[in-house]
C-alpha cells in the first residue's frame, strides 16, 4: 500500500473483573505490529469492579500499514464501505468495533470489544473529503490479492 492517509489509528480495549487480562492483552496485540506499546489504565467500575483498560496508538506509516492490512482480512469489509457516512464522524474519524474473541483467536471480525479509531487525513478538514479518502484506502484493501 502505497500512502497511508491517516494521522493516526488508535485501539482500545477493555479488561473487565471476569476476564483474564493477559488473554485481552493477545487480542489488542494480535492487531498491532510487533513493536507497539500498549498504555494499561486501571478503574474501577461502577459497583466496585476492576476495569483495565489497554490502548495503543499507531503513529507511524509502517504500523498503520500493519493496523490496515489485519482489518482487510475481515470478511465484512464490504459492509464497512457501504457503512462510511455512519463510520466516518465531523471529527474525520473512522470508527469500527472488531470482536475481542476473534482477535485472540487471530481473527479478524467485526463484533464488540476493541474499538478502532483512525484520524482520516482529509483536506480541506470536512467529513466527506474524510469519507472519500477512507474509502479509497478500504477499496484498495478489499482488492488486494
Amino acid at each position: 500500500m502505497p500512502a497511508v492517509p491517516f494521522h493516526y489509528v488508535d485501539l482500545r480495549a477493555f479488561s473487565y473483573a471476569t476476564e483474564d487480562e493477559k488473554r485481552v492483552e493477545e487480542a489488542l496485540r494480535s492487531l498491532l505490529p510487533a513493536d507497539a506499546e500498549l498504555d494499561r489504565v486501571e478503574n474501577v467500575g461502577h459497583h466496585g469492579d476492576r476495569i483495565v483498560v489497554l490502548s495503543a496508538r499507531i503513529e507511524v506509516a509502517d504500523g498503520m500499514r500493519h493496523v490496515l492490512d489485519r482489518i482487510a482480512e475481515l470478511d465484512d469489509l464490504d459492509r464497512v464501505l457501504e457503512e462510511l457516512d455512519q463510520r466516518v464522524d465531523d471529527n474525520c474519524a473512522l470508527f469500527m468495533r472488531l470482536d475481542k474473541q476473534a482477535a485472540f483467536r487471530g481473527e479478524v471480525e467485526l463484533g464488540p470489544g476493541i474499538t478502532v479509531r483512525a484520524k482520516v487525513e482529509a483536506y480541506p478538514a470536512k467529513k466527506e473529503a474524510a469519507v472519500e479518502n477512507a474509502r479509497e484506502t478500504l477499496s484498495r484493501l478489499a482488492d488486494a490479492p
